[in-house]
């Protein structure tokens, strides 16, 4: 598995720049299978409806791995405002009620085991797995603090040596 695998599909998305914005969304928990299909329609809805002081955003909405919802903006055509913002906050805040779930979930990191499958733990559990050796320094962690397309393209998976994970777990 290489770090290209396992890109949400807003990583090639033909047309929007590579500084478009990029927000990155951790659900509590995941999505079954058909709910991540609705969650998934209704954001591409949102997405395609989302303005900005009345002008339309040339924007993509998905979710990836039935837990992370993953919003672009092509802020080439019309930038985001603080008030379209809050508008896709409010719209996750409400899409996480529909699910019971939390889409601001600050403290959930993902990783790629030894097969290439995502995984997923709590601050205490990934730490726990970085002191048992679970968790090398060239173990592929997900970096959900991308601004942008090439970030997302460059940056979605890094080396946890060289991530902000490890500084974290230092804190």
């Amino acid at each position: 598995m290489t770090m290209t695998q396992n890109l949400p599909n807003a990583a090639q998305l033909p047309g929007f720049s590579p500084a478009s914005r990029v927000w990155v969304y951790v659900s509590a928990q995941a999505l079954a299978e058909a709910e991540a299909n609705i969650a998934q329609a209704q954001l591409q809805a949102f997405a395609q409806q989302w303005t900005a002081h009345d002008r339309a955003l040339k924007a993509h909405a998905e979710i990836f791995n039935h837990q992370i919802a993953i919003l672009v903006v092509d802020e080439t055509q019309a930038g985001a405002s603080g008030c379209s913002i809050d508008k896709s906050v409010h719209f996750l805040e409400s899409l996480g009620a529909q699910f019971q779930t939390d889409f601001f979930e600050r403290m959930l990191f993902f990783y790629q085991d030894i097969d290439g499958n995502i995984q997923s733990a709590t601050r205490d559990a990934f730490a726990q797995l970085v002191q048992n050796g679970t968790i090398q320094p060239n173990t592929l962690v997900l970096n959900n603090l991308v601004k942008n397309l090439e970030e997302l393209n460059t940056k979605w998976w890094l080396p946890f040596q060289n991530s902000w994970h490890k500084k974290f777990l230092k804190a």
